[in-house]
Protein backbone atom coordinates (compact mmCIF):
# COMPACT_ATOMS: atom_id res chain seq x y z
CA UNK A 1 0.00 0.00 0.00
CA UNK A 2 2.96 2.47 1.03
CA UNK A 3 6.19 2.29 -0.42
CA UNK A 4 9.87 2.31 1.96
CA UNK A 5 12.80 4.17 1.41
CA UNK A 6 15.23 3.01 3.65
CA UNK A 7 18.47 5.79 4.33
CA UNK A 8 19.78 3.61 7.08
CA UNK A 9 23.78 4.13 6.91
CA UNK A 10 23.29 5.65 3.34
CA UNK A 11 21.61 8.98 3.81
CA UNK A 12 23.09 11.21 0.82
CA UNK A 13 24.08 15.32 1.99
CA UNK A 14 21.04 16.48 0.63
CA UNK A 15 17.99 13.97 0.37
CA UNK A 16 15.96 15.81 -1.62
CA UNK A 17 16.54 13.54 -4.46
CA UNK A 18 15.48 10.37 -2.64
CA UNK A 19 12.52 11.43 -0.84
CA UNK A 20 8.82 11.02 -2.00
CA UNK A 21 7.31 14.17 -4.00
CA UNK A 22 3.92 14.43 -5.93
CA UNK A 23 4.85 16.28 -9.55
CA UNK A 24 2.45 18.76 -10.42
CA UNK A 25 3.34 19.88 -13.85
CA UNK A 26 2.06 23.00 -13.50
CA UNK A 27 4.17 24.47 -16.73
CA UNK A 28 2.12 22.07 -19.13
CA UNK A 29 -0.73 23.41 -17.88
CA UNK A 30 0.03 27.06 -18.76
CA UNK A 31 -0.53 25.99 -22.38
CA UNK A 32 -4.69 25.85 -21.07
CA UNK A 33 -4.75 28.17 -19.07
CA UNK A 34 -3.35 31.36 -21.22
CA UNK A 35 -6.15 31.10 -23.54
CA UNK A 36 -8.91 31.19 -21.23
CA UNK A 37 -7.35 34.35 -19.12
CA UNK A 38 -7.01 36.28 -22.38
CA UNK A 39 -10.35 35.74 -22.77
CA UNK A 40 -11.17 36.87 -20.03
CA UNK A 41 -9.22 39.70 -19.89
CA UNK A 42 -10.86 41.21 -23.50
CA UNK A 43 -14.55 39.92 -22.97
CA UNK A 44 -15.02 39.68 -19.28
CA UNK A 45 -17.95 38.71 -17.67
CA UNK A 46 -19.13 36.97 -20.71
CA UNK A 47 -15.90 35.02 -21.03
CA UNK A 48 -16.17 34.29 -17.43
CA UNK A 49 -20.11 32.49 -17.93
CA UNK A 50 -19.06 30.79 -20.72
CA UNK A 51 -16.17 29.30 -19.03
CA UNK A 52 -18.60 28.05 -16.12
CA UNK A 53 -21.25 26.23 -18.93
CA UNK A 54 -18.20 24.46 -20.14
CA UNK A 55 -16.12 23.37 -17.82
CA UNK A 56 -19.33 22.72 -14.83
CA UNK A 57 -22.16 22.43 -17.24
CA UNK A 58 -24.06 25.24 -15.33
CA UNK A 59 -25.23 28.55 -17.32
CA UNK A 60 -25.92 31.51 -15.31
CA UNK A 61 -27.06 35.10 -15.97
CA UNK A 62 -24.67 36.55 -13.77
CA UNK A 63 -21.48 34.97 -11.78
CA UNK A 64 -21.95 37.39 -8.61
CA UNK A 65 -24.16 35.54 -5.86
CA UNK A 66 -26.72 37.50 -4.62
CA UNK A 67 -26.88 38.48 -1.69
CA UNK A 68 -30.10 37.01 -0.53
CA UNK A 69 -28.81 33.67 -0.87
CA UNK A 70 -25.80 34.17 1.02
CA UNK A 71 -27.83 34.84 4.44
CA UNK A 72 -30.50 32.33 3.24
CA UNK A 73 -27.20 29.99 3.21
CA UNK A 74 -26.55 30.61 6.72
CA UNK A 75 -30.11 30.37 8.03
CA UNK A 76 -30.57 26.83 6.76
CA UNK A 77 -27.08 26.19 8.50
CA UNK A 78 -26.66 22.84 10.67
CA UNK A 79 -26.52 23.87 14.47
CA UNK A 80 -23.23 22.20 15.00
CA UNK A 81 -21.54 23.52 12.03
CA UNK A 82 -22.36 26.72 12.43
CA UNK A 83 -20.94 26.93 16.20
CA UNK A 84 -18.05 25.22 15.05
CA UNK A 85 -17.43 27.85 12.39
CA UNK A 86 -18.05 30.51 14.84
CA UNK A 87 -15.40 29.06 17.55
CA UNK A 88 -12.50 28.38 14.74
CA UNK A 89 -13.69 31.75 13.42
CA UNK A 90 -12.96 32.72 16.97
CA UNK A 91 -9.68 31.02 17.28
CA UNK A 92 -8.21 32.08 14.34
CA UNK A 93 -9.22 35.46 15.09
CA UNK A 94 -6.85 35.52 18.55
CA UNK A 95 -3.96 34.47 16.44
CA UNK A 96 -4.16 36.64 13.69
CA UNK A 97 -4.82 39.33 15.98
CA UNK A 98 -1.55 39.08 17.28
CA UNK A 99 0.26 39.37 14.14
CA UNK A 100 -0.60 42.72 12.93
CA UNK A 101 2.35 44.83 12.58
CA UNK A 102 2.80 48.58 14.24
CA UNK A 103 4.35 51.24 12.10
CA UNK A 104 8.13 52.27 13.65
CA UNK A 105 10.23 55.27 13.05
CA UNK A 106 13.96 55.19 13.77
CA UNK A 107 16.15 58.02 14.40
CA UNK A 108 19.18 57.54 11.61
CA UNK A 109 20.95 60.95 12.42
CA UNK A 110 19.85 64.22 13.86
CA UNK A 111 16.65 65.73 12.16
CA UNK A 112 16.47 62.21 9.56
CA UNK A 113 14.20 59.66 10.03
CA UNK A 114 12.60 56.62 8.52
CA UNK A 115 9.43 55.11 9.41
CA UNK A 116 7.74 52.12 8.16
CA UNK A 117 4.56 51.80 7.42
CA UNK A 118 2.49 48.70 7.22
CA UNK A 119 -0.35 49.48 4.83
CA UNK A 120 -2.44 46.56 3.62
CA UNK A 121 -3.73 46.00 -0.19
CA UNK A 122 -6.75 47.56 -1.10
CA UNK A 123 -8.61 44.65 -2.73
CA UNK A 124 -8.38 40.89 -2.24
CA UNK A 125 -9.61 37.95 -4.21
CA UNK A 126 -10.20 35.02 -1.97
CA UNK A 127 -10.58 31.44 -3.64
CA UNK A 128 -12.04 28.89 -1.85
CA UNK A 129 -11.62 24.87 -3.76
CA UNK A 130 -14.53 23.28 -4.64
CA UNK A 131 -14.59 19.36 -6.20
CA UNK A 132 -14.03 16.63 -4.10
CA UNK A 133 -14.75 17.99 -0.76
CA UNK A 134 -16.35 21.40 0.43
CA UNK A 135 -14.14 23.43 2.29
CA UNK A 136 -15.64 26.08 4.42
CA UNK A 137 -12.52 26.06 6.86
CA UNK A 138 -11.00 27.70 3.81
CA UNK A 139 -13.26 30.74 3.74
CA UNK A 140 -11.86 31.02 7.70
CA UNK A 141 -8.35 30.57 6.85
CA UNK A 142 -8.11 33.61 3.94
CA UNK A 143 -10.79 35.76 5.21
CA UNK A 144 -9.58 36.11 8.93
CA UNK A 145 -6.04 37.25 8.57
CA UNK A 146 -7.23 39.88 5.78
CA UNK A 147 -9.84 41.50 7.69
CA UNK A 148 -7.57 41.36 10.62
CA UNK A 149 -4.78 43.26 8.54
CA UNK A 150 -7.83 45.93 7.39
CA UNK A 151 -8.30 45.08 3.84
CA UNK A 152 -11.12 47.13 2.95
CA UNK A 153 -12.95 44.95 -0.24
CA UNK A 154 -12.88 41.46 0.36
CA UNK A 155 -14.40 38.97 -2.41
CA UNK A 156 -14.52 35.51 -2.22
CA UNK A 157 -14.58 33.29 -5.07
CA UNK A 158 -15.84 29.15 -5.33
CA UNK A 159 -17.16 27.10 -8.10
CA UNK A 160 -20.54 26.70 -9.03
CA UNK A 161 -22.21 23.65 -8.06
CA UNK A 162 -25.25 22.19 -10.14
CA UNK A 163 -26.43 20.55 -7.21
CA UNK A 164 -27.45 24.21 -5.37
CA UNK A 165 -28.59 25.54 -8.40
CA UNK A 166 -25.38 27.05 -10.11
CA UNK A 167 -24.22 29.01 -6.51
CA UNK A 168 -21.09 27.61 -4.71
CA UNK A 169 -21.72 24.96 -2.00
CA UNK A 170 -24.31 26.44 0.72
CA UNK A 171 -21.69 25.83 3.70
CA UNK A 172 -19.09 28.02 1.76
CA UNK A 173 -21.86 30.86 1.49
CA UNK A 174 -22.87 30.58 5.13
CA UNK A 175 -19.32 30.80 6.19
CA UNK A 176 -19.62 33.87 4.29
CA UNK A 177 -22.04 35.29 6.00
CA UNK A 178 -20.70 34.72 9.29
CA UNK A 179 -17.48 36.51 8.39
CA UNK A 180 -19.39 39.44 6.66
CA UNK A 181 -18.61 38.75 3.36
CA UNK A 182 -21.21 39.35 0.47
CA UNK A 183 -19.89 39.57 -2.41
CA UNK A 184 -19.28 35.95 -3.75
CA UNK A 185 -18.96 34.95 -6.86
CA UNK A 186 -20.04 31.28 -8.22
CA UNK A 187 -16.52 30.83 -10.31
CA UNK A 188 -13.77 28.60 -10.34
CA UNK A 189 -10.72 27.76 -12.23
CA UNK A 190 -8.27 29.62 -14.38
CA UNK A 191 -11.35 32.61 -15.23
CA UNK A 192 -11.76 33.02 -11.56
CA UNK A 193 -8.26 34.04 -11.19
CA UNK A 194 -8.53 36.09 -14.64
CA UNK A 195 -11.54 37.60 -13.13
CA UNK A 196 -9.59 38.94 -10.12
CA UNK A 197 -6.53 40.24 -12.45
CA UNK A 198 -7.98 42.31 -14.86
CA UNK A 199 -11.33 43.05 -13.94
CA UNK A 200 -15.15 42.62 -15.20
CA UNK A 201 -18.23 44.41 -15.11
CA UNK A 202 -19.29 42.03 -12.10
CA UNK A 203 -16.14 42.21 -10.25
CA UNK A 204 -13.80 44.77 -9.94
CA UNK A 205 -10.04 43.84 -10.45
CA UNK A 206 -7.97 42.84 -7.39
CA UNK A 207 -4.48 43.76 -5.76
CA UNK A 208 -3.96 40.22 -4.49
CA UNK A 209 -5.57 36.59 -4.73
CA UNK A 210 -4.95 34.13 -2.43
CA UNK A 211 -6.28 30.87 -1.56
CA UNK A 212 -5.31 27.16 -3.21
CA UNK A 213 -7.23 25.36 -5.79
CA UNK A 214 -6.30 22.49 -8.41
CA UNK A 215 -3.29 22.36 -11.32
CA UNK A 216 -5.08 24.79 -13.51
CA UNK A 217 -5.41 27.65 -10.86
CA UNK A 218 -1.48 27.13 -9.66
CA UNK A 219 -0.93 27.70 -13.59
CA UNK A 220 -2.98 30.96 -13.65
CA UNK A 221 -1.68 31.98 -10.53
CA UNK A 222 1.69 31.83 -12.02
CA UNK A 223 0.66 33.21 -15.76
CA UNK A 224 -0.48 36.44 -14.00
CA UNK A 225 1.49 36.97 -10.87
CA UNK A 226 2.87 40.61 -11.57
CA UNK A 227 -0.60 41.36 -13.01
CA UNK A 228 -1.58 40.31 -9.49
CA UNK A 229 -0.21 39.37 -6.59
CA UNK A 230 -0.44 36.22 -5.60
CA UNK A 231 0.25 33.78 -2.03
CA UNK A 232 1.71 30.66 -3.23
CA UNK A 233 0.83 28.22 -6.36
CA UNK A 234 -0.44 25.52 -3.88
CA UNK A 235 -0.21 22.20 -4.90
CA UNK A 236 -1.13 18.87 -3.39
CA UNK A 237 -1.66 18.66 0.52
CA UNK A 238 1.19 17.50 2.36
CA UNK A 239 2.02 15.76 5.46
CA UNK A 240 5.20 14.22 7.27
CA UNK A 241 5.51 12.70 10.61
CA UNK A 242 8.72 12.15 12.15
CA UNK A 243 8.31 9.76 14.90
CA UNK A 244 10.27 7.54 17.05
CA UNK A 245 9.78 3.75 18.63
CA UNK A 246 7.61 5.74 21.49
CA UNK A 247 5.04 6.98 19.15
CA UNK A 248 1.67 5.16 18.98
CA UNK A 249 1.09 3.09 15.52
CA UNK A 250 -2.80 4.10 15.21
CA UNK A 251 -2.40 7.54 15.96
CA UNK A 252 0.27 7.97 12.77
CA UNK A 253 -1.17 5.81 10.24
CA UNK A 254 -4.81 7.70 11.09
CA UNK A 255 -2.91 10.92 10.73
CA UNK A 256 -1.10 9.66 7.22
CA UNK A 257 -4.86 8.96 6.36
CA UNK A 258 -6.04 11.82 7.33
CA UNK A 259 -4.52 14.17 4.70
CA UNK A 260 -4.67 11.32 1.72
CA UNK A 261 -8.17 11.68 2.15
CA UNK A 262 -8.16 15.18 -0.07
CA UNK A 263 -6.85 13.89 -3.42
CA UNK A 264 -5.17 11.00 -5.17
CA UNK A 265 -1.85 13.72 -5.68
CA UNK A 266 -1.98 13.97 -1.33
CA UNK A 267 1.66 12.93 -0.13
CA UNK A 268 1.77 11.37 3.33
CA UNK A 269 5.40 10.50 4.49
CA UNK A 270 6.56 8.83 7.85
CA UNK A 271 10.59 9.53 8.86
CA UNK A 272 11.48 7.19 11.66
CA UNK A 273 14.36 5.36 12.91
CA UNK A 274 12.02 3.03 13.97
CA UNK A 275 11.97 -0.72 12.20
CA UNK A 276 9.34 -1.88 14.22
CA UNK A 277 7.15 1.24 13.96
CA UNK A 278 6.93 1.22 10.31
CA UNK A 279 5.86 -2.13 10.46
CA UNK A 280 3.00 -1.76 12.82
CA UNK A 281 1.93 1.73 10.80
CA UNK A 282 1.92 -0.29 7.92
CA UNK A 283 -0.57 -2.87 9.20
CA UNK A 284 -2.83 -0.11 10.37
CA UNK A 285 -2.78 1.44 7.01
CA UNK A 286 -4.06 -1.58 5.90
CA UNK A 287 -7.00 -1.83 8.32
CA UNK A 288 -7.59 1.85 8.65
CA UNK A 289 -8.13 2.55 5.12
CA UNK A 290 -10.83 -0.28 4.15
CA UNK A 291 -12.69 1.55 7.11
CA UNK A 292 -12.45 4.79 5.70
CA UNK A 293 -15.47 6.59 3.58
CA UNK A 294 -12.90 7.42 0.31
CA UNK A 295 -10.87 4.30 0.59
CA UNK A 296 -10.18 4.28 -3.34
CA UNK A 297 -9.30 7.73 -3.25
CA UNK A 298 -6.70 7.31 0.24
CA UNK A 299 -6.00 4.22 -1.11
CA UNK A 300 -4.49 5.31 -4.49
CA UNK A 301 -2.32 8.74 -2.65
CA UNK A 302 -0.46 6.33 -0.30
CA UNK A 303 0.63 4.36 -3.19
CA UNK A 304 1.53 6.85 -5.45
CA UNK A 305 5.19 7.77 -5.50
CA UNK A 306 4.59 11.06 -3.35
CA UNK A 307 4.23 8.97 -0.32
CA UNK A 308 6.28 6.70 1.78
CA UNK A 309 7.83 5.56 4.89
CA UNK A 310 11.42 6.75 5.11
CA UNK A 311 13.79 4.58 7.47
CA UNK A 312 16.57 6.38 9.11
CA UNK A 313 19.33 5.74 11.96
CA UNK A 314 18.54 8.15 14.30
CA UNK A 315 16.67 11.56 14.89
CA UNK A 316 19.38 13.68 13.57
CA UNK A 317 19.26 12.04 10.81
CA UNK A 318 15.51 12.48 10.24
CA UNK A 319 15.35 16.57 11.28
CA UNK A 320 17.90 16.21 8.28
CA UNK A 321 15.56 14.43 6.28
CA UNK A 322 12.07 17.17 6.88
CA UNK A 323 14.23 19.71 6.54
CA UNK A 324 15.31 18.79 3.11
CA UNK A 325 11.63 17.61 2.56
CA UNK A 326 10.04 20.96 3.60
CA UNK A 327 6.28 19.90 4.39
CA UNK A 328 3.16 21.66 4.64
CA UNK A 329 2.02 19.94 7.65
CA UNK A 330 4.61 18.27 10.27
CA UNK A 331 3.57 16.30 13.14
CA UNK A 332 6.50 15.15 15.79
CA UNK A 333 5.59 12.15 17.23
CA UNK A 334 8.45 11.78 19.47
CA UNK A 335 10.04 11.14 23.12
CA UNK A 336 10.58 14.97 24.34
CA UNK A 337 8.52 15.99 20.81
CA UNK A 338 9.13 20.10 22.13
CA UNK A 339 12.55 19.64 22.38
CA UNK A 340 12.73 18.16 18.67
CA UNK A 341 10.13 19.99 17.29
CA UNK A 342 12.14 23.46 18.18
CA UNK A 343 15.35 22.19 15.97
CA UNK A 344 12.63 21.63 12.81
CA UNK A 345 13.83 24.51 10.14
CA UNK A 346 11.66 23.90 7.45
CA UNK A 347 7.82 23.07 7.42
CA UNK A 348 5.04 25.27 6.74
CA UNK A 349 3.32 24.66 10.16
CA UNK A 350 4.69 21.98 12.86
CA UNK A 351 2.56 20.23 14.66
CA UNK A 352 4.10 18.97 18.86
CA UNK A 353 3.00 15.74 20.09
CA UNK A 354 0.07 13.09 19.71
CA UNK A 355 -2.83 15.30 21.33
CA UNK A 356 -1.66 18.03 18.20
CA UNK A 357 -2.31 16.43 14.93
CA UNK A 358 -2.41 18.10 11.82
CA UNK A 359 -6.81 18.09 11.11
CA UNK A 360 -7.08 20.02 14.18
CA UNK A 361 -4.79 23.10 12.95
CA UNK A 362 -7.30 22.39 9.61
CA UNK A 363 -10.14 23.97 11.73
CA UNK A 364 -9.78 24.99 14.68
CA UNK A 365 -5.85 25.40 16.34
CA UNK A 366 -6.05 29.05 15.23
CA UNK A 367 -2.98 28.67 13.13
CA UNK A 368 -3.68 28.82 9.38
CA UNK A 369 -4.09 26.28 6.79
CA UNK A 370 -2.84 27.87 3.91
CA UNK A 371 0.76 26.58 3.92
CA UNK A 372 3.07 26.58 1.01
CA UNK A 373 3.56 23.21 -0.41
CA UNK A 374 6.15 21.05 -2.79
CA UNK A 375 9.36 22.07 -0.85
CA UNK A 376 8.44 25.81 -0.55
CA UNK A 377 8.69 25.65 3.16
CA UNK A 378 12.42 26.43 3.10
CA UNK A 379 11.65 29.52 1.86
CA UNK A 380 7.80 30.49 1.96
CA UNK A 381 5.16 30.86 4.53
CA UNK A 382 1.61 30.45 5.19
CA UNK A 383 -0.78 32.89 4.79
CA UNK A 384 -1.37 35.27 7.33
CA UNK A 385 -1.94 39.12 8.35
CA UNK A 386 1.59 39.95 7.00
CA UNK A 387 0.37 38.38 3.70
CA UNK A 388 -2.37 41.31 2.91
CA UNK A 389 0.39 44.05 4.31
CA UNK A 390 2.72 46.11 2.18
CA UNK A 391 5.61 47.94 4.27
CA UNK A 392 6.13 51.06 2.86
CA UNK A 393 9.12 53.26 4.01
CA UNK A 394 8.62 57.11 4.66
CA UNK A 395 11.70 59.30 4.73
CA UNK A 396 11.92 62.54 6.66
CA UNK A 397 14.86 64.08 6.57
CA UNK A 398 15.41 68.47 7.58
CA UNK A 399 17.97 70.65 5.95
CA UNK A 400 20.66 70.17 8.04
CA UNK A 401 20.39 66.77 8.03
CA UNK A 402 20.42 66.41 3.86
CA UNK A 403 23.08 68.82 4.01
CA UNK A 404 25.35 66.46 5.76
CA UNK A 405 24.32 63.53 3.54
CA UNK A 406 24.75 65.26 0.60
CA UNK A 407 28.49 64.76 0.18
CA UNK A 408 28.31 61.32 0.41
CA UNK A 409 25.44 60.65 -2.05
CA UNK A 410 27.76 62.37 -4.52
CA UNK A 411 30.59 60.21 -4.10
CA UNK A 412 28.48 57.60 -4.30
CA UNK A 413 26.58 58.49 -7.40
CA UNK A 414 29.96 59.30 -9.08
CA UNK A 415 31.25 56.05 -8.33
CA UNK A 416 27.77 54.40 -9.97
CA UNK A 417 28.60 57.05 -12.93
CA UNK A 418 25.09 58.82 -12.18
CA UNK A 419 26.18 62.14 -11.35
CA UNK A 420 22.74 63.37 -11.69
CA UNK A 421 21.86 61.93 -8.34
CA UNK A 422 24.21 64.25 -6.77
CA UNK A 423 23.53 67.07 -8.30
CA UNK A 424 19.51 66.57 -7.46
CA UNK A 425 20.87 67.25 -3.99
CA UNK A 426 23.79 70.25 -4.78
CA UNK A 427 20.48 71.90 -6.78
CA UNK A 428 18.93 72.73 -2.68
CA UNK A 429 21.90 74.20 -1.74
CA UNK A 430 24.15 77.53 -2.69
CA UNK A 431 27.08 76.67 -0.74
CA UNK A 432 30.15 74.38 -1.12
CA UNK A 433 28.69 70.79 0.22
CA UNK A 434 30.32 69.89 3.70
CA UNK A 435 32.95 67.05 4.20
Amino acid sequence: MISRIDLRGSLPGDPRSVLPRAELDVEAALDKVRPICEDVRHRGSQAVREYTKAFDGIELESSRVPVRAVHQALAGLDAAVREALEESIRRARAVHRDQRRTDTTTRVVPGGTVTERWIPVGRVGLYVPGGRAVYPSSVVMNVVPAQEAGVESLAVTSPAQKEFGGLPHPTILAACALLGVEEVYAVGGAQAIAMFAYGTDECPRADLVTGPGNVYVAAAKRLLKGVIGIDAEAGPTEIAILADDTADAVDVAADLISQAEHDVLAAAVLVTDSVRLADEVERELKAQVARTKHTERITAALAGRQSGIVLVDGIGDALKVVDAYAAEHLEIHTADAPAVAARVRNAGAVFVGRYAPVSLGDYLAGSNHVLPTGGCACHSSGLSVQSFLRGVHVVEYDRDALAAATGRVVALAEAEDLPAHGAALKARFDWEIPS
